[in-house]
């Protein structure tokens, strides 16, 4: 409970900080709002995952599939970034904010991680959820905006290339199916947290499953051979 006190904690400061309204909300402030929780979001899965890698140097043990999910999950939330820089590019200022932000927020994480995983794993499912609503609310604002306003233009606005090459949108893929997108990540990592808190140490991860990575490979490296164009003798 205390986790999701901080979290609730956290949100109403940086929600009253930043001027945020669920019933009034702008495309400006919504772009301010998810580029910086975005730089902050990525830093999690990343300090999971260096931990977890200097742990299974020290012990000589594999990580039992742990350290490659983070790895991914602090990716995943770097694109989410480079996806809606595409749409705005920070100030000076802005950057700033961002590098004292993860300073702070980097150092306390890291060293809460190496005292309790479980913990911080439900602190990130909890930070998670609250994204999910952020971005509920987001496309809600979106699809119920009149017409010829800003936010309804993101229901016709074609998404960055960035984000139809990594979600695979589609050449008709818009802004609002981006964003959509990016709410379906951030509710994969609230249930993948909120799952490995509850592990014991050394447990072997549930969602990891070797067999069906290796039979993934396998098919893809037959595919690749099938389509490989034939050289004419």
């Amino acid at each position: 409970q205390f986790g999701l006190h901080a979290v609730k904690a956290m949100r109403f400061i940086f929600d009253t900080a930043t001027g945020w309204k669920n019933d009034s909300i702008s495309t400006r402030q919504i772009l301010n709002r998810v580029i910086y929780l975005e730089t902050v979001a990525a830093v999690p899965g990343m300090v999971a995952a260096i931990v977890r890698h200097f742990r299974s140097l020290r012990t000589m043990q594999r990580d039992g599939g742990l350290l490659q999910m983070f790895l991914e999950e602090a990716n995943n939330e770097r694109m989410h970034l480079l996806t809606f820089v595409r749409m705005k590019d920070p100030s000076t200022l802005f950057r700033a904010a961002v590098i004292g932000g993860q300073f702070g927020f980097g150092t306390i994480f890291l060293m809460a991680y190496i005292i309790s995983p479980q913990f911080c794993h439900r602190f990130v499912g909890y930070i998670e959820e609250e994204a999910c609503s952020t971005y509920t609310k987001i496309i809600d604002a979106i699809e119920t905006a009149p017409e010829g306003s800003e936010l309804a233009q993101w229901r016709h606005e074609s998404a960055p290339k960035i984000a139809i090459s990594y979600w695979k949108l589609g050449t008709d893929g818009t802004v609002l199916d981006m964003i959509k997108a990016v709410r379906a990540d951030e509710a994969e990592h609230r249930d993948v947290n909120h799952l490995v808190s509850g592990l014991e140490e050394g447990q072997f991860n549930p969602l990891y499953d070797p067999q069906a990575k290796l039979d993934t490979m396998l098919l893809k490296y037959v595919k690749d051979i099938m389509e490989k164009p034939q050289r004419s003798q």
